[in-house]
This record gives structure tokens, C-alpha cells and sequence, in this order.
């Protein structure tokens, strides 16, 4: 805290006349520290939060402060600053770089606020510990105490009280000091963080658990029943107008449905992302902390899927609203406003998502675009869980993607009144149409080159392989359904197969770690969370058929459904399955950090002390 104070001294320019080389023993006149306090005024309200030091000097000991000493600026000259850089690869970060030369450090404002930041993640995360290590102590006794009443009761002895006695003056017993470092953490805190606001500050030292809301369970349920009832009236209309055989029923396929589908895509997404939290829950699995989540924000299935039927609700809606299979006989045309009801809708998610407003969800929301950045930026920040687990998910999404490179062309290049475009025969479409097929996987495979050179952990490159065996296979997969050619048929089988296999052995020994021989439970692993066996050799068995749907592509199934309708279901497909993935790549993960006893966050400080420096001196 010397650090940060003198640091913050620097940085506001305040003029402490005492000599920079001197020791912190140095007293400050009365009348510096005087005008500087009242000089400090104009300064705003997160600067005065950091290091409005004079006041609190003066509110500690008024009466006294001639003999109050400040941190002096010589601290600097002992500290190295640890500056965690976000850079581009392959310059990672730069770390510990010296400060001893003030002009070499840039004493602004902009840094006092990052290394405030990060001084304030630090103790809130040391508090965290100190809490885990007060339960820890009372749980032991606890159990402690359980066990000799037992022992009590069964030897009809009366030694509890004395070997509770002992209990209770050993290390394990007495929390004293624990509690009187959690009382300073406090103080610490609560002034220098959180401008003196008690409840403020203890509002963020112990954040408040998410208290489950009726309405949230009463809003879900009643968007569950408008989207039953609204489907129910979709399949009833369909069969009442005889919409099937209809003429304008191919163009209704090809035009209108991979704009709907979009919606389908994502709302079946959420609903397998509420069912992967549901059951996460229910095994006790700590997803929130594997997903660096604040605690108190993350969402819990109940407000997953409130959002997820009530965008079903929407859609299902549009969708019944602009039906019509053939042109209006006055205007030679379908209606404008039906025609762009999945834009509108399109554009209300997207503002909804970026809404900088605090409705909806906005630290989930916002959470999520930073997630999104990372993964775009793939190769240029530090690879996390949450960024490589949506890259994953993005890459189930593909035909999602496709259908939002189809919005900008049916709406921008094409005669949506009509419902006709080109964009099918169009080269740029085409191109494009590998292109947005290749980049979630490509932000995968980037970000395991990232991985490789931080961590210099060799299964990152084959893992690295395995995201470029499937670039290739849909690569030449989207080339063999644009062109049925026989070399493109038979370069689709070998890298498609080449990537299912592959993909399929990382899944179950490296995702899930599974199929483990001298396993306790033969052939899946030593510890599972899920008492029945048979549900992760269910799910390696869907696993291994879901990974295979692409068959579809290049054996060219006659199933007697539309082209549309057959890729929509070979989507979801894969949406399912990496839903189940979701599962149980978590639990391998909680478990390897309950075995290896990672309950906390590593947050670095700011500053590191150099000794050796101190003692040259």
C-alpha cells in the first residue's frame, strides 16, 4: 500500500517537499500537508476514492499530525512494477520492469486507476481465501464436535469437553489471527476503495448470492406457453391452408427459411446451454468459477431460459405473420412489413445485446462481447477458459453464421418484395460462403497457437492439427455441395473422415477423460460425478453418431426433404451434441482443479519489492 500511496502522490503531482532518495521516516511540515489536502478538492470522485490520503491523516489523528509520517516517494526506488500487457503475438507480456528512474514510469492518472484496479481484484480475492480458511476451521471443529458427542453417546463417557477444550486452543480451533487479517483486509479496503462507505465496500468484499425471483419463474413459464401455442397454431395453419403444396413453396423454402432458421439455431443453443447449467447445479459443479464468472451475475438456467422462449416467442410469431405463398394481385408483390419482420427482429437482438443500458442482463451481456473480442482476437490476448470454450461453441454455429452472411445479401443485394436473389449463383456469395465456414474454426486453431507459445505445452499443437484437419474438411465439403465432382467427393470423404476420428478421440480420452483402461471404472475414469455408468457410455456412443451427420453431405441421402430442411437438422444436430460435450468437458475440468486444489484465482500485484536492491542500499 506504501507503493500505491506514494505512487498516487506522483501521479497527482502533489508537491511533498521532502528529498525523493530519503527513507519513509521523513517528516512532512505541517503546513505542505495542509495545502495539499485542500488543493485536492478539484480532483473527481474515483481519484479521490485511491488516494485521497491527506484527509484520512487528517480524520485519524487531527490533533496530531505533525507526527504522522506519509509513505514516502523513496518507496518507489525498492519496487518494481509488474505491467501485465495485453500485446500482440508474439510479445506476450512484459513483466517487473524497473522504476527506479522516475522518468522511465509514466505517473498518470490512466495508470494510478489500472494499478488501483488491480490492487482492489487482489484483496478482494485474498479476502475470498481468508473467508474459505475461517469455514475451513469452523467446519473442522464442527465435525470434530459431531464426533465425540457420538463417542460419547456410544462409550457413555463424558470426554468430549475436555478434548473439545484442546480443540479449541490449537491452530485448528482458534481463527484469531485469521479473523483480525480479514478486520485489517476490511479497514484497508473500505478506505482506500471504497471512499470510506462501509457498506460499499463490503458489498464487494462479500458479494450477496443471486436470489432465485418468482417472476422470473413465472415469466418463463408463461413464454413456454405462448411458444407451445403459437407452434401448435403454426402446424394447424400449415395444414389449413395446405401451404405444403403450394407453388410458392419452394421459393418460401429457399428465401424465408435460412432467415428464420437463425433464430431456431440460437434459441436451441440456449436451451441446451440451460440444461448444461441445470445439471451442473445439480452435480455441484463450479462453473461459475471455471467461467471466471462475478459472483452475483451469473445467470442461472431459470433467466436462460426466460431469454430463450422469449426470442422463440418472437420468432414463432414472425414466422406465422408472413406465410403468404403468393403475391398480393394489386401491388404484384408480398407486403414490405411482413417481408422484413426477421431483420427487425434480427436488429432488436443485436440492440438488445450491445444495449449499454443496465436491463437484460447487462454484465452477462457485456461479458459475453468481451468473450467474442477475444475470440476474434484470437492470436493477441491471453487464451482463458471462457474464450476457447465459446470459440468451441462457435464453432457448432456455422450454418448460423451462413445464414447471417444470407441477411446481408437477400436484404442488400436482393429483391426481398419479391423474395428473389441471386446470391446463390453469385461468385462473391460463394467465396464468402467458405470464408464464414473457416473462420470459427480458425479462431480455435489461432488460439491454440497462442496457447502453444505461452503455455509451451505440446498437446496445444495437436490440438492445434485437429482445428486444421477441419478448416480442410469443410473446406472441401462446402466445394463438394457447390460442385458435385467426383475428386472433390473423394477429397471430402478422406479429410472428413481424417477430422471425425480425430475429433472423436479428443473428445472422449482429452475433453472428458474417458476411456482411461486402469481406470477404478473400467474404461471411463477414477472419479464421475453421474452414479450411472451407462450415461457416459450413452453419451460417448451419441457422441461418436452425432460427429458422423456429415455423411449426409456426400452420400446424398433421398429422404424426400427439402435441401433447406435437411441442412437446418444436420445443424442442430451438431448444437446438441456440443451441448452434451458442454457437460462433460466441465466436470473433467472441475475435477482436475479439485484434484489439484485450485479454488482461487491467481491475481498479480501490482508492485513486487525488490530486496536485493534494498539491501545494495
Amino acid at each position: 500500500m506504501d507503493a500505491f500511496i506514494a505512487f498516487g502522490i506522483k501521479a497527482e503531482k502533489v508537491d511533498v517537499k521532502f528529498d525523493v532518495s530519503a527513507s519513509s521516516d521523513k517528516m512532512i511540515p505541517m503546513n505542505a500537508l495542509q495545502g495539499e489536502c485542500t488543493g485536492t478538492t478539484e480532483l473527481d470522485n474515483d481519484i479521490k476514492q485511491s488516494n485521497y490520503i491527506c484527509q484520512g491523516i487528517l480524520e485519524e489523528n487531527p490533533k496530531n499530525v505533525a507526527s504522522i509520517r506519509l509513505a514516502s516517494q523513496g518507496v518507489l526506488n525498492h519496487v518494481k512494477l509488474n505491467q501485465v500487457i495485453q500485446a500482440p503475438f508474439p510479445a506476450a507480456k512484459v513483466n517487473c520492469v524497473s522504476i527506479n528512474n522516475h522518468t522511465q514510469m509514466n505517473f498518470t492518472r490512466d495508470n494510478l486507476k489500472k494499478i488501483q484496479e488491480q490492487l482492489k481484484k487482489a484483496f478482494i480475492e485474498f479476502y475470498y481465501k481468508l473467508r474459505f480458511l475461517k469455514n475451513y476451521s469452523f467446519l473442522n471443529v464442527l465435525a470434530f464436535s459431531k464426533i465425540m458427542k457420538k463417542y460419547d453417546k456410544i462409550t457413555s463417557r463424558r470426554a468430549s469437553k475436555h478434548y473439545m477444550r484442546t480443540v479449541d486452543d490449537s491452530y485448528l480451533g482458534s481463527s484469531d489471527e485469521v479473523i483480525k487479517l480479514m478486520e485489517r483486509v476490511e479497514a484497508t479496503f473500505i478506505k482506500h476503495f471504497s471512499n470510506s462507505n462501509r457498506s460499499k465496500g463490503m458489498n464487494k468484499l462479500r458479494p450477496k448470492s443471486k436470489k432465485e425471483r418468482h417472476r422470473i419463474s413465472f415469466s418463463t413459464g408463461f413464454l413456454v406457453g405462448c411458444t407451445a401455442a403459437l407452434t401448435l397454431a403454426l402446424i394447424l395453419i400449415i395444414h389449413a391452408r395446405d401451404i405444403l403444396d403450394k407453388e410458392g413453396r419452394d421459393q418460401y423454402m429457399e428465401s424465408m427459411f435460412p432467415l428464420y432458421s437463425l433464430f431456431g439455431f440460437i434459441v436451441l443453443h440456449m436451451l441446451m446451454y440451460a440444461g448444461n447449467i441445470y445439471f451442473w447445479r445439480r452435480h455441484r459443479i463450479n462453473y461459475s468459477f471455471i467461467f471466471g464468472f462475478r459472483q452475483g451475475t451469473e445467470l442461472g438456467y431459470r433467466e436462460v431460459l426466460l431469454l430463450s422462449f422469449a426470442l422463440a416467442t418472437l420468432a414463432v410469431t414472425s414466422v406465422i405473420s408472413n406465410l403468404d405463398m403468393e403475391m398480393d394481385p394489386k401491388t404484384g408483390d408480398y407486403k414490405a412489413l411482413t417481408e422484413l419482420l426477421p431483420l427487425s427482429l434480427l436488429m432488436l437482438v443485436t440492440i438488445v445485446l450491445i444495449c449499454p443500458f443496465n436491463i437484460l442482463y447487462r454484465s452477462s451481456r457485456f461479458f459475453l462481447l468481451t468473450t467474442v473480442f477475444h475470440c476474434i482476437c484470437a492470436p493477441l490476448y491471453k487464451v482463458k477458459f471462457q474464450d476457447f470454450f465459446l470459440a468451441d461453441q462457435l464453432t457448432s454455429e456455422v450454418q448460423a453464421f451462413r445464414s447471417l452472411e444470407y441477411y446481408i445479401c437477400h436484404y442488400g443485394w436482393g429483391d426481398f418484395k419479391l423474395r428473389q436473389n441471386t446470391c446463390k449463383t453469385s461468385d462473391i456469395f460463394n467465396t464468402f460462403y467458405f470464408i464464414i465456414a473457416v473462420i470459427p474454426y480458425w479462431s480455435r486453431l489461432l488460439q491454440c497457437v497462442r496457447r502453444f507459445h505461452d503455455e509451451k505445452d505440446p498437446i496445444q499443437g495437436y490440438n492445434g492439427l485437429k482445428y486444421f484437419l477441419t478448416v480442410v474438411a469443410v473446406c472441401t465439403r462446402t466445394a463438394y455441395g457447390l460442385d458435385r465432382g467426383i475428386s472433390w467427393k473423394a477429397l471430402a470423404w478422406t479429410f472428413s473422415a481424417m477430422a471425425a476420428i480425430y475429433g472423436t478421440y479428443w473428445d472422449l480420452v482429452v475433453d472428458w477423460g474417458l476411456l482411461q483402461r486402469q481406470s477404478r471404472n473400467r474404461w471411463l475414469r477414477d472419479k464421475l460425478l453421474i452414479p450411472y455408468k451407462s450415461v457416459y457410455f450413452g453419451a460417448m456412443v451419441l457422441n461418436v453418431l452425432l460427429r458422423f451427420a456429415w455423411l449426409q453431405t456426400v452420400l446424398n441421402l433421398n429422404l424426400s426433404l427439402h435441401k433447406e430442411t435437411l441442412t437446418a437438422i444436420v445443424a442442430s444436430l451438431e448444437i446438441i451434441r456440443r451441448g452434451i460435450w458442454n457437460f462433460f468437458r466441465l466436470e473433467n475440468e472441475h475435477l482436475n482443479n479439485v484434484g489439484k486444489f485450485r479454488a482461487f484465482k491467481s491475481v498479480p500485484l501490482p508492485f513486487d519489492y525488490d530486496e536485493d536492491e534494498d539491501r545494495s542500499d
